[in-house]
């Protein structure tokens, strides 16, 4: 802006100043010989022309001041004492050098990531390294015996404490193929670790059990490959929300889970870093700038496509397995703290409905095949990010999702850093 502000009085003041020396230019020249007093108009010229520079500095000094406290774009700037007459000097000030169509494009909501975020401008490239770290932790009570009272158990009470922590660092690219329209993949390289521990509780008239120890798998590779295209619906109308259509599709090129080496009683032995399954995610996002804060909020729709798996899991032959679809919807505010920092509060919410699954015992021998449909999960995340601007190439987001509702991760913290490679057409 200060460079802006400085090119615009390099073009503007020689033209300013030479109207306002107009008046003693064009004054009644004295007669021929009067030497005296062509030096005293030739003083009084350059004076008056000393004062405007004058003012021209006050000026420009206060349009920097403005400048520096982020508010430019909106706030009038007030009337420098001394002013030049019939200058207006009042009202919105436009930042010099900025394209004048940029509000067509809504503001960036970047560190929510998928919650809502500013299209790629056309002929942009941008690559984004992400690192996020998951931690999941479950708790059950398990009770086999006879209760006769709420109080009084005869049998085994055991606590199943189950574990999961997840590592995906990432490499995604993002190309603005036009104004509205941008096209993205994600590949995501996964380290999980699953651990369950199996504590058995002791109670009255109950013979001791041994203690079963912590049982680990884990592994590391590809993670499912995610690919994106999004679309920019709406322009620029003051008042109103940008809307904006994704999708996202997901293939199942990480580690099937139903493929992954199993003890004989069914236990994993290793970790699955892949669904398994085809996935598509038609959304809708809105954004709505209402200065100085933004609006968004997202609601959208995931398919799963299920498949035949024929996959031995204890005993139980799996034969098929139909993820349950999910519905979800966000919705938050982002504030700008400053023209480099920006902060983000919001809250996610998905029902996942249940998965359906075709399963045949392996014993006794031509059991009947068995259909099941699983509970639904509510999973629910409250949202806060922040975004630090480093260059004007590089940003850094950073956000923390912790869980509210029981099914939901207990938390995911996740590092973005895109850097635009090729700064695209205005």
């Amino acid at each position: 802006m200060q460079g802006g502000t400085r090119a615009l009085f390099i073009w503007t003041g020689p033209a300013l100043l030479s109207l306002l020396a107009a008046p003693a230019v064009q004054a009644q020249t004295p007669p021929p010989g009067d030497v005296d007093s062509l030096r005293h108009e030739l003083a009084a010229a350059k004076a008056q022309i000393a004062r405007q520079e004058e003012r021209l500095r006050a000026l420009e000094a206060r349009l920097d001041q403005v400048a520096a406290s982020g508010s430019a774009a909106t706030a009038p700037v007030p009337p420098v004492p001394g002013a030049i007459p019939g200058t207006q000097l009042g009202g919105p000030v436009e930042q010099v050098g900025a394209a004048p169509d940029d509000f067509d494009q809504p503001p960036s909501v970047a560190v929510l990531g998928d919650q809502g975020s500013v299209l790629t401008r056309a002929g942009q490239l941008t690559t984004e390294f992400q690192a996020d770290y998951t931690r999941l932790d479950r708790n059950r009570a398990l009770f086999r015996g006879i209760s006769i009272a709420e109080a009084v158990l005869i049998g085994a009470y055991d606590i199943n404490e189950s574990r999961q922590d997840i590592l995906t660092a990432s490499i995604a690219a993002r190309y603005g193929l036009s104004r509205r329209f941008e096209i993205g993949v994600r590949v995501p390289y996964v380290y999980r670790a699953d651990t369950t521990i199996l504590a058995p509780v002791q109670s009255s008239g109950t013979p001791s059990q041994a203690f079963d120890p912590p049982r680990t798998a884990r592994d590391n590779g590809i993670g499912d490959i995610e690919f994106q295209a999004r679309y920019q619906l709406t322009r620029a109308r003051p008042g109103r929300a940008f809307l904006v259509a994704n999708l996202q599709a997901v293939a199942p090129t990480g580690t099937d889970p139903f493929k992954i080496r199993r003890s004989a009683t069914g236990n994993p032995l290793e970790a699955a870093t892949g669904a398994g399954f085809w996935s598509v995610s038609p959304s809708v996002t809105a954004i709505l700038p209402t200065d100085p804060a933004v609006l968004f909020g997202t609601i959208g729709y995931g398919r799963n496509f299920g498949r035949s798996v024929d996959a031995q899991v204890g005993g139980i032959q799996v034969l098929y397995v139909n993820p349950g679809d999910q519905i979800s919807a966000s919705a938050g505010i982002g504030l700008s703290l400053n023209e480099r920092t920006s902060f983000n509060l919001g809250y996610a919410h998905t029902w996942s409905l249940g998965t359906f699954t075709r399963t045949r015992p392996l014993e006794p021998a031509n059991s009947p095949v068995l259909e099941m449909t699983s509970r639904d999960l509510q999973i629910g995340r409250l949202l806060f990010g922040v975004s630090y601007r480093a260059t004007q190439r590089l940003t850094l987001n950073w956000s923390v999702e912790v869980g509210a509702t029981q099914d939901a991760p207990d938390m995911r913290t996740v590092l973005r850093v895109p850097f635009e490679l090729l700064s695209g057409r205005p």
